[in-house]
């Protein structure tokens, strides 16, 4: 079995409110999964549905092969956006009390805690009350407790919030060397470099329904849309500029007359890229000629507008 997780047309309802609508994903195993979309798109429902804290209405999932059951939460760990350790208690007594509750001994609770404090470095915190951390150190001892276990299934939401860069880097490693262990992770977030940097397989739900999913970088090329940037040492880049507006769409350019350097991007009206390079290595030496590969987030912003122009 190749996916640790299987949604089959999944809907779910709040009365008159549909927040999933016939929804199929599959979670490879051993992956970082992208769950993308706007607020309110049905992200959280979603995830929800996955941890049982909610049913759905129609629909199936399942888990590693077999139809999703009360005793497969005991496989999965959950770092929600809304936090809910308990303020007053001490951080050291606090994680032991919910490493136990996820089926750890006491003994292996403590030792499986050492080896978190050790590595992220808050050793000292252990008597500290969560009320005197900060957010971001608040936000350390949820991830501890959420990958304790080691769940089969990690499901992360916004998982950098309350973090300053270099925290939430090191969160990050964290994350990818739990996939490198035989983690599978869903990964839900509003950070598009994070999907970038982290997503091999991503979807997008958009008012409940699912807009596209797969591997990032095939949805990337399937995005493509003919855009090359293209540098050009050249004297007279003003001269080539005007007869290359003549005869291509040229989308923003500069040149740098001191430098004799021309920087343009042109979308070609088609495939003919090697004729168009053989064109201009006639009238310049071209010292550029890439196409640009569709961020995350542009991909996200052009498809959700896309849905919503055909509403």
């Amino acid at each position: 079995m190749n996916n640790i997780l299987v949604a089959n047309e999944v809907t779910k309802r709040f009365g008159q409110h549909t927040a999933l609508k016939n929804v199929s994903l599959e979670i490879p195993k051993h992956s970082i999964y992208g769950l993308l979309g706007p607020n309110g798109a049905g992200k959280t429902t979603l995830i929800r549905i996955i941890n049982q804290i909610i049913f759905p209405d129609q629909g199936t999932v399942f888990f590693d092969g077999k139809q999703l059951k009360p005793h497969h939460i005991a496989m999965i760990g959950y770092l929600p956006e809304e936090r809910g350790l308990y303020k007053s208690m001490k951080v050291g007594e606090q994680a032991l009390y919910l490493a136990q509750l996820k089926g750890l001994s006491k003994k292996e609770a403590k030792e499986r805690l050492k080896y978190w404090f050790d590595r992220l470095d808050i050793g000292d915190w252990w008597n500290k009350k969560i009320q005197e951390l900060s957010k971001g150190m608040a936000q350390k001892i949820q991830f501890i407790v959420t990958v304790l276990h080691q769940p089969k299934l990690l499901i992360f939401d916004e998982p950098f919030s309350g973090f300053d860069p270099i925290n939430a880097n090191v969160i990050k490693d964290e994350i990818l060397e739990l996939r490198n262990a035989g983690a599978s992770i869903i990964f839900s977030t509003h950070r598009m470099e994070s999907v970038e940097e982290l997503c091999e397989h991503i979807a997008l739900i958009h008012e409940s329904e699912k807009l596209l999913d797969g591997k990032l970088s095939d949805i990337k090329k399937a995005y493509k849309n003919n855009v090359f940037e293209v540098g050009l040492e050249v004297a007279e880049g003003d001269a080539l500029l005007m007869e290359l507006r003549d005869k291509f769409q040229i989308k923003t350019a500069n040149f740098d007359a001191l430098e004799k350097q021309l920087d343009f991007k042109v979308q070609l009206p088609s495939n003919d890229s090697r004729g168009v390079l053989a064109y201009l290595s006639e009238r310049a030496n071209v010292n550029q000629f890439v196409e640009t590969i569709p961020s995350a987030n542009e991909i996200f912003i052009r498809t959700v507008q896309e849905k919503d122009a055909n509403k």
